[in-house]
């Protein structure tokens, strides 16, 4: 009996706890959701004044914020696309290779994943100062990459770490020649780092605040456009926007687990 007491006892403490954290990691994001469908219009929306639907018909008329988040989609992608390719071929290289300097180009690219950002984001705009690249979109593009890259060399050279080598040299046995065995066997046998890799540095560069703060120039990215609002308080379509953006990733997220567990059942 005292078994069963302890364990109903330790079941029941397991769940207030993990009950806790999600409360702990989700409450703001509710709040995000139901100022979304406030009816106030003074400022700072902070009082409830009622339910409505209309700040979502409002948000598409606002032209600067619908800019701001174009603005960061095109870097995030475009941002992400250079980022895998390179990275993707600096993780291949560095695993095939061995040169002179090579332990010290690995412990580089630690580097900009464990400064500040607000260092790194200062030695980008020094460095465009100095060469004369005017701020804006091109900045912000080339300073995500940097930020971006090293993460995707992480992710790969994870995959790299159980790769047989003999399939490669299978392939050339029988006829085929480097490119083709690097995208006909090494690519799709390093897609799962591919993809993770691309996934993160998509994810970074759209919710980079600090670093584009510095070189963003007269272009808004979304996180800036959302930090300046916050001085006279945060406006419900603002909300309602983040609302329709955590509603697609979670969509994507549940289409993604599904397509896994129909995978693992075959």
């Amino acid at each position: 009996m005292k078994r069963k007491t302890k364990a109903k006892l330790q079941k029941r403490l397991g769940i207030v706890f993990c009950s806790l954290v999600y409360m702990f990691l989700f409450l703001p994001i509710s709040v995000i959701v139901v100022n979304s469908m406030n009816a106030t219009t003074s400022k700072p929306y902070l009082s409830w004044k009622g339910f409505t639907l209309d700040w979502y018909v409002k948000l598409f008329d606002n032209s600067s914020l619908l800019s701001s988040f174009g603005n960061t989609m095109i870097i995030a992608l475009v941002s992400t696309l250079l980022a895998t390719i390179i990275g993707t071929l600096g993780a291949v290289g560095m695993y095939k290779y061995k040169f002179r300097g090579k332990s010290i180009i690995d412990g580089l690219l630690y580097i900009p994943v464990v400064i500040p950002e607000i260092v790194l984001g200062i030695s980008l705009l020094t460095i465009f100062s100095k060469v004369s690249i005017p701020r804006g979109m091109l900045t912000l593009i080339l300073a995500h990459v940097t930020f971006c890259v090293p993460f995707v060399i992480f992710n790969v050279r994870a995959r790299l770490d159980g790769y047989d080598n003999s399939i490669e040299e299978a392939s050339m046995d029988l006829g085929a020649n480097r490119v083709t065995t690097f995208f006909e066997i090494t690519l799709p046998v390093l897609a799962p780092g591919i993809a993770g890799g691309a996934l993160l540095a998509f994810t970074l560069s759209i919710d980079d605040v600090i670093i584009s703060y510095f070189v963003n120039g007269q272009t808004k990215t979304y996180p800036l456009k959302v930090m300046e609002s916050i001085k006279s308080g945060v406006a419900p379509d603002v909300n309602a926007l983040s609302t329709l953006i955590l509603l697609a990733t979670v969509i994507l997220v549940v289409l993604t687990q599904s397509d896994l567990l129909k995978r693992r059942e075959k």
